[in-house]
Formats: structure tokens, sequence, C-alpha cells
């Protein structure tokens, strides 16, 4: 059946699915409306022949004629009432349940039939459902009472069901005829819409849509920033607006352009020829240094287009940075390991030779710097990871014959949700690293220089402030207005010049402030200001600072 229906054209797919969500609709709101009708009837019926039982007990003649033993007397006001009414049958009986009035005169004075009058008998007013001699029925029966309010008889007044299920079935054919007249108007309805969407679609069937699709996922499995794919005639058919900006391509629209036109030293067009992706792949485009990734679009064999994405070289370079910096970290906690342990094994080896006095001395040796730290650390910050971090970094300065010294007085709460703890832990310890840097390169020319860095964290006011200090040789003032572009670094060596442009990257996402001034003792004093609310900078970004 599936099968089928996938070979039928678009429009008699939306005739036939239209039209049964219809009929389905109108099969079931009919059914209910059918429901509802019945009971409200039967409802209205039952009120109605309980509120005409009322009237009839409450005649005087019918009391009389109960009182005085008159059947005819009562017969005769009961059928004058049936006759002027709709109601099917008027019984009057006594409270034996002797008939006193009938519709059909021959069953007067015999007993009555449907066991339904108890209640009656007690004196309650009510609608009953019963099979009495007549037939199914819905009676309303009332108690009739004498002078004194004693119960001396019931009076039942009767509706046939079949009179109902006629009065039904009339409305049933009402509601067809709306269900077919609805069904033909969907059924038009559906015509329109399918000449919409074929027109909306271009003439395009589903199977066609699909392969259109598959060209769209292929761009996605090529996604890594930029993006542009060409038909087999090399006219772009998709840019979207980081190659605009990339490649500095204006606002003018791109796309039905051919690619040799909007980008001569691009050659994604020799690819219409080849069935060869290319990943990876350096090259300049527009004075841009790009690493490109190109993958031909094909369908039922054959080349129909190519996708290409690509990056600036850069900005994997950087990403490579960050990578390192991981590895660095790694690395640091390999080397931090090896050394607790060989200190391990060396408080164990005293220890089998009784040299207790001597173990406990190296621990005490190894451990109160740690302890003073950890503890300022448990009572000053509230985050583990930033915590962690500092932790890490005193034990890199150790291991690099440096001191790392956290002011006693420093305190920083829960960090606020608008700061990723991660970029904060990173930038945090690129200006460390830069102090170790800084400091060692300076103990280098001068042994007897100070190996302290000082790091303060406060988060009084409405920002949290990051403070570092170290005791190298400082930052020459023609430096420190470019020291946080990308590339731009004071050491000589290349792979340089990305770390603090992170940290000012990261600060100027935030609307913070950084401040490069000289410190106390010499050296570079690096202030980070984060606001705990994110709001807009005023500039446009991070606002950076150098003071003498």
């Amino acid at each position: 059946m599936g099968q089928v229906f996938s070979h039928l054209k678009l429009r008699t797919r939306l005739l036939v699915v239209l039209a049964s969500v219809v009929l389905i609709q109108a099969a079931i709101s009919g059914g209910l409306t059918l429901h509802y009708i019945k009971l409200v009837l039967e409802e209205r019926i039952g009120e109605q022949a309980l509120q005409l039982s009322k009237v009839v007990s409450a005649l005087p003649q019918i009391r009389q004629g109960l009182t005085q033993q008159d059947p005819e007397q009562v017969q005769r006001y009961a059928e004058m009432i049936r006759q002027q009414t709709n109601a099917r049958f008027i019984v009057v009986g006594d409270s034996d349940g002797i008939r006193f009035s009938h519709p059909i005169p021959e069953r007067i004075g015999k007993q009555r039939v449907g066991g339904d009058n108890q209640r009656a008998l007690d004196g309650e007013s009510y609608v009953s459902r019963a099979v009495g001699s007549l037939g199914p029925s819905l009676r309303g029966k009332t108690p009739v009472r004498d002078d004194s309010g004693n119960v001396i008889g019931v009076t039942s007044v009767g509706y046939m069901l079949d009179s109902i299920d006629e009065t039904i079935g009339h409305y049933q054919n009402v509601v067809l005829q709306i269900v077919l007249i609805s069904l033909v108007i969907s059924i038009v309805i559906a015509a329109w819409t399918s000449r919409y969407f074929k027109r909306v679609l271009f003439g395009l069937e589903p199977e066609e849509i699909a392969r259109l699709f598959e060209e769209r996922n292929t761009t996605l499995q090529a996604v890594r920033e930029g993006i542009i794919s060409i038909d087999a005639d090399g006219a772009i058919t998709t840019i979207n607006k980081t190659a605009i900006d990339t490649l500095e391509l204006g606002n003018a629209e791109l796309r039905g352009r051919n690619i040799r036109s909007v980008l001569p030293q691009s050659d994604m067009w020799r690819l219409l020829q080849s069935d060869q992706a290319e990943y990876d792949r350096e090259v300049m485009v527009n004075g841009k240094r790009l690493i490109v990734n190109r993958v031909p679009i094909i369908v039922d064999g054959k080349v129909t287009g190519v996708v290409s994405s690509f990056r600036l070289k850069d900005d994997i370079e950087l990403l490579g940075r960050q990578l390192s910096h991981i590895e660095q970290y790694a690395e640091t906690l390999r080397a931090q390991s090896h050394d607790f342990a060989n200190k391990l094994h060396t408080i164990a080896g005293l220890i089998q030779i009784n040299a207790n006095d001597q173990a406990l001395e190296l621990i005490g040796q190894e451990s109160k710097g740690i302890e003073e730290l950890v503890g300022v650390l448990t009572s000053s910050v509230s985050d583990p990871v930033l915590a962690g971090c500092i932790l890490g970094k005193y034990n890199r300065a150790h291991e690099l014959g440096l001191e790392l010294k956290l002011d006693r007085m420093s305190h920083m709460g829960p960090i606020p949700h608008h700061i990723p703890v991660e970029n904060l832990v990173s930038m945090l310890g690129n200006i460390i690293d830069n102090a170790f840097e800084a400091t060692r390169a300076n103990l280098q020319r001068d042994a007897a220089a100070d190996n302290a860095i000082q790091i303060s964290l406060n988060d009084f006011g409405d920002d949290l402030v990051f403070e570092i200090s170290d005791n190298g040789a400082g930052i020459s003032p023609g430096t420190r207005e470019a020291i946080f572009e990308k590339g731009i670094s004071s050491k000589p060596d290349r792979g340089h010049g990305y770390g603090l442009y992170l940290v000012k990257t990261f600060v100027d996402d935030l609307a913070g402030q950084i401040t490069l001034e000289q410190g106390d003792a010499g050296g570079t004093r690096f202030v980070v200001y984060l606001p705990k609310r994110l709001r807009h900078a005023e500039s446009g970004g991070a606002r950076i600072g150098s003071h003498g």
C-alpha cells in the first residue's frame, strides 16, 4: 500500500489525504453529534413526560375518581388530555396497581406491568425507562395524593422509544447530508491546495525534493564555517554570511552569479570534472589564507555541483594553540604525578630504614605550603574548578622553582552563570603562565631576583577582580598597546602571541576591562574586571588600559 501511495502524484496524494481526514473527522463529529442529540432528546422527552404526569396527578377529577373508585371518570379525563398532547399513553392506577385508565379500554381494571411503580408509591416523582404493555417506553411517574396527602395511586405518562429512534433517524439523515457536503467541499479545497503546493514547489514531486535535500545534507556534512556551493554550470547556489564576511565580498546579491566572476582565484569549478573530494587544503583567496574542504555533489552517479567549506588558517592555528595549552596542562599533571611518586618512594624508604624523623621532616616540608594554600582556597574560593586551577598553578610554580602566593584577603564567591568557568580558567591560566615565563627569564638574568608571583581575587562591588603580579623585567611602553593583538609577543621566538589575545577576546565578550601596569617592585601587574551582570560594553568591546 505504501509503495502504491508513493507512486501517486503529489496532487493525488493531497486529495486522498485531505479527503480521508475530512471524512474521518466528519464521521467522528457526526457520531458524537447524533449521540448528543439522542441524549438531549431523551432528556427533554423525559422531562415533558414527567411534567405532564404531574399535571394529570394534580387534577381534582383524577383524585376524585381514584378515591371513589370510578375508572370511567379517570379514563375520560386521562384520554382527553392524551388526545390534546402527543403522549403515547396516560395510565392512572391505584395503589394496588390496578389500571383506572389506558389507551386500550379493554386493559382497564387489569394489573399494571413494567415493575417501576414502587418509587412513585413511596411519594417520588421520576422518569423511568421500562417495557410496558405497549412496548419499550420512556415514562414520567408521579404519585396521586388525597386531601390528607396519602398516596392513593400513580400517574404514568409515556412516549414510545421507537418514536425517539425515528426522530434520531431523521437527524441522522441531516448529519449524513452535512457529511457528504463537507466531503465535497474538502475535495474542492484539496484540489485547490494541491495546485497551490505544486506551484509553490515549482512543480517538484516529493522524490525531486528529496534529491534537493540530499544536496543540503551534503552541504551540512562539509560545514566548518564559510560555505559556498555551485551548480553544474558554476553558478553560486548557496553562500552564507560567514563566507561573505570572511572573503569580504560586500552586500551584493551573489546567488546566481558565476563563481569565476565572484572569486576568480577559486578553482571550485575544477571539481565539476572530477568526483574526488579535497580536504584540509590550504589556498589563498582574496588575500586570505584558508583551509578548504571541497566535496562534489553526486546525484545518480553524476556530478551536479560542488560544496566548499572553509575557515581562516589563523583561526585554526588559534585552536591549535588552545589544544597545545591543554596538552601542556596534561603534561604538567603527569610531571607532578611523577614527582610526587618519587617523593612517596623516598618517604617509604625512610620509613623502612626506621628514619621516621627524616620522613616526617620531608612530609612537613612538602605539605606545609600546599596545606596553607588549600586552607586559603577552601575559605576564599567557592568554585572548585577555579580553586583547582590555582592549586595546579601552585604546583607548576613549585616545579619551576618559583613561588605562587595567593593574597589571604582574597574572596571569590560563586561564579555568575553568564561567565563560562572553563574560559575563566583559561584566561587566568594564560596570564599566570606569562607571569611564570617573565619571572623565570628575570631570574636567569639575576639569580637574586624575587621569584614570587602574586595573585589576588575578590568579588566585592559589581565586578569580579583578578590581579596577577610578576617579578619579570616588565613590558616596554611601546609594546603595551599591542600586547593583546594576535601574534604580538614580547618573546623573540615564534609560536607566541596567542595567549593574551585569547584573554582579551574573553574579556571583550563579557564587556569587561583589563589593565596593564608596572608592579610595585618592577615587573608587570595585570588587573581584570569582569561584570557580575551581563551588560553591553559602551565602546563595543573590552576596555584595555595601561597605567604607568
